[in-house]
């Protein structure tokens, strides 16, 4: 019997599969004698065997897919960096590699709500095993679009008071992941401001008004500030074109603008800083994004260190466990970050018992 080729890709099976019907259409052969016919079957079932055998070798050399994770980053691919290097760095350490062991899929809302809902219903379409997100609006968006997939929560200002999950300790449903604890930690940032501004009467509150989800570190702001003995102004704005006319307005009736965190906010958060500092108003804001971005002072959680506990969720999940399982957890590092820089331009001097405190001064 003359030597088979081996397998290994369609053309071979290709020549398996035609010298089977060769064998089987050539009548001639098939007068030969009792012996020459034995040794033909016994080629023919070979040929046949090898055809067939030719689709399992190939799927079982084809990848497993990847798991899968669907990121969906509050703002821009460069404001969040550091946020997703955090993140990915983390799967690492648990052995999801991406591209190994692990495939991410990024995409970015531009601080755009509805622009994260279509995100998310892009890869429930695709069927991603996690989806990670942050931003009470965006998750909300994101339940919205699924009910199923798995979402993990990177940073979420107030959980279970903007509906994202059922307690804490018991989330339920497909959701879990990270709290802010914006509104418990509000009361601080208004004490840092009015340490640091003398003579401070009326503080600005900036919120986004088109997004309900920032009530409640709005209204946290405003009894915080009455604690303290301060008038309180609301800004509202609902798109980056009412920021300017808005700040400018702030210019002769408040001392200082406190800023509750929102997509939009972090998306326009030069624009603020810059208008802020033109109105002579220092600013105080939850997360040291906007002191990059030309903020004087921030106090909140370390955000870069919840997405890297973030990835802790997603592990757990990727290995079996179901979300609603999964206790919420809270920050465990906060910090203080002072713009010293800023503080000059407005003829403020910070005490130094203050900048000892701060886990980063920039000058």
């Amino acid at each position: 019997m003359p030597m088979l080729p081996l397998l290994g890709d369609p053309e071979r099976a290709q020549f398996h599969i035609q010298r089977a019907a060769d064998w089987a259409n050539n009548s001639g052969d098939m007068a030969r004698s009792g012996r020459g016919m034995f040794m033909r079957r016994r080629e023919f079932v070979g040929l046949l065997g090898c055809a067939a055998a030719w689709p399992l070798a190939v799927r079982a050399q084809q990848p497993a897919k990847l798991p899968t994770i669907g990121f969906i980053g509050p703002s821009t691919a460069s404001a969040d960096r550091t946020r997703r290097a955090a993140f990915a760095k983390r799967l690492g350490e648990f052995g999801w590699v991406e591209g190994r062991s692990i495939a991410i899929e990024y995409r970015w809302a531009e601080g755009v709500v509805a622009r994260a809902g279509e995100i998310a219903a892009e890869y429930a379409q695709q069927k991603v095993d996690v989806i990670v997100v942050s931003g009470d609006a965006q998750v909300l968006a994101a339940k919205r679009a699924t009910a199923v997939i798995p979402i993990v929560i990177a940073a979420s200002a107030d959980p279970v008071g903007n509906g994202l999950v059922e307690s804490l300790a018991r989330p339920g449903g497909n959701v879990t992941g990270l709290s802010r604890q914006l509104p418990d930690s509000t009361g601080k940032r208004l004490e840092i401001l009015h340490e640091v501004v003398p003579g401070i009467r009326r503080v600005a509150i900036l919120f986004n008004a088109a997004n309900p989800l920032t009530a409640p570190e709005c209204d946290a702001a405003q009894t915080a500030a009455r604690t303290l003995g301060l008038d309180t102004v609301r800004c509202e704005i609902r798109r980056g074109e009412d920021i300017a006319p808005a700040i400018e307005q702030l210019r002769d009736s408040a001392n200082a603008l406190y800023v509750c965190i929102d997509p939009l906010v972090n998306t326009n958060g030069v624009r603020i800083n810059t208008l802020a500092l033109a109105a002579r108003l220092p600013t105080m804001h939850s997360s040291r994004d906007n002191i990059e971005a030309g903020g004087m002072i921030s106090y909140g959680p370390d955000v870069t260190d919840l997405f890297r506990r973030a990835a802790e969720f997603v592990d757990k999940i990727l290995r079996g466990a179901k979300p609603g399982d999964l206790p919420v957890e809270q920050p465990t590092k906060f910090e203080l970050v002072i713009n010293l820089k800023a503080a000059k331009t407005l003829g403020l001097e910070i005490a130094p018992t203050l900048l000892a405190r701060a886990d980063e001064v920039i000058e």
